[in-house]
């Protein structure tokens, strides 16, 4: 395989040849780099200039645009609104038998990724980290000549990933060949056998793995500051919050059947408690989120009461949503509104999915400003879809912090994110607490990411009950 004197929007490739029994991994800062590397090697686009050869004849790819993909088309089917019954789509059992791979290979490949669990519950219904780990298996099953992985870590948890690192181990020894395209040097994986790293949108060093991470120079690339947010946007002003208690949640559960995700958590959000929530992928989180919201419907089940207001009591979901900002998973991936960069900021102040009213011109330079903090202001114009999925991520970052609210939900929101863009987003996020204006959650798998502010803690453990798949628990952590 070889892509010779490759160039495309910004993308250089001199001479990158990998032969069949290499496993590659190109570390890019750019995601839509990767995307675009992926797209070549497997022939769904071709270059602006340039010769790609040797490619294999099957390829599969892995990635969170091809999530997002699947998503979209599940929801093509939903049949819910000419029937009785909701219909949330494709169970994971129906989606690996889709592969039309034998049930022997397809138990083999469930119990490498300990997927178990995830075979009766429908696609739709899945956490971010599951969805991804039923796309791994359908990749697995689909023994391609080159499985091509972007990103392959995102949303997966500490287990998963390691269970992740033993399973493309054992492929590689196998034969299968793999190729791994990474946007942060801690995700390079040790599956791989070589490596090339990209800089400024140019491939510059390559070779195999233990040669080039030895090397001084690469080391330096693999390095990148700490950034340092001096300044956010200024605000809008926004409606008083008197009440010091923002959440209360008092014997919290979900419940599916007879079987509960979570039970009998009691927990107070107080204003300015910068809480982080950890767990397994599945777990909860998301859903407990959701419960906040007002986006699960069990929110009126439970003794939930949300800035002042009990669930249930007649209160207005808007009366919630003004106060809140969000930036997660479930938003990007509903987020299909048609509208460009600065209607998609624009909303966030309008709680709203697509812009549908005539923004002020003080609220059109807000965002504005925005855009520019996070890079984007050459490209205020394009269309959402038209972006890249990190791309994509940052605006609806920009979208769920432009009216800094008092209480700003943040379920794994790097997810898609290069290094840089990572350590700027968390560099807004310890700015917005330096303000003391915003109380944070903030859900996410890398530890690195609990920063100090963070002096609470909500930890989601497997239960030990009967019909309760886990259990929550919240806690003060220690001034460190």
């Amino acid at each position: 395989m070889r892509l010779f004197e490759i160039s495309h929007k910004g993308l250089v490739i001199s001479n990158w040849t990998a032969s069949p029994y290499e496993s590659w991994c190109l570390l890019n800062g750019n995601t839509a780099h990767n995307g675009t590397v992926a797209a070549f090697v497997a022939k769904e686009a071709v270059p602006d200039e340039g010769e790609l050869s040797g490619l294999p004849l099957k390829s599969s790819i892995v990635s969170l645009k091809k999530q997002q993909a699947l998503y979209e088309k599940e929801l093509e089917n939903d049949d819910s609104d000419f029937t009785d019954r909701i219909n949330y789509g494709s169970t994971g059992e129906e989606l690996l038998a889709r592969t039309k791979a034998r049930q022997s290979r397809i138990n083999e490949i469930v119990l490498l990724l300990s997927i178990e669990n995830l075979l009766s519950q429908h696609f739709r219904l899945y956490s971010s980290g599951e969805s991804r780990k039923i796309m791994l298996a359908i990749a697995f099953l689909e023994a391609p000549d080159l499985l091509i992985l972007n990103d392959p870590f995102e949303g997966l948890d500490v287990e998963s990933r390691s269970s992740l690192q033993s399973a493309c181990v054992k492929l590689a020894r196998s034969g299968q060949r793999l190729l791994t395209l990474v946007s942060k040097p801690s995700d390079i994986p040790q599956w791989s056998t070589h490596l090339g790293v990209f800089t400024h949108g140019a491939l510059i060093k390559q070779g195999p793995m233990p040669e080039l991470m030895s090397d001084q120079s690469v080391r330096q690339l693999l390095h990148i500051n700490k950034q340092k947010c001096e300044r956010l946007p200024a605000p809008p002003i926004g409606p008083d919050l008197e009440f010091e208690e923002l959440v209360i949640l008092k014997n919290g559960f979900v419940r599916y059947g007879d079987a509960y995700q979570f039970k009998n958590f009691n927990w107070t959000l107080r204003k300015g408690e910068h809480t982080s929530i950890c767990g397994p992928n599945g777990a909860g989180k998301s859903t407990l989120l959701q419960l906040i919201t007002g986006d699960h419907p069990q929110c009126y089940s439970n003794h939930l009461t949300v800035f002042g207001k009990k669930r249930g009591s007649g209160e207005s979901i808007w009366e919630i949503k003004k106060h809140v900002g969000i930036v997660s998973a479930s938003l990007h991936r509903d987020y299909r509104a048609p509208g460009n960069a600065l209607s998609t900021v624009l909303s966030g102040l309008y709680d709203s999915i697509g812009l549908y009213q005539q923004p002020t011109r003080a609220d059109t330079l807000l965002a504005r400003s925005w855009i520019e903090l996070i890079g984007l202001q050459d490209l205020t114009s394009n269309y959402f879809q038209q972006f890249s999925y990190g791309q994509q991520r940052l605006l609806l970052i920009a979208r769920g912090l432009i009216k800094q609210p008092p209480l700003l939900i943040l379920d794994e929101p790097t997810q898609g994110l290069d290094e840089l863009n990572r350590q700027i987003v968390l560099s807004f996020i310890e700015r917005l607490a330096e303000l003391s204006q915003t109380t944070l959650l903030f859900v996410s798998h890398r530890e690195d990411e609990h920063l100090p502010l963070f002096q609470h803690r909500i930890e989601f453990h497997h239960s030990t009950e009967d019909n309760v798949r886990f259990e929550a628990q919240a806690k003060k952590l220690k001034n460190p």
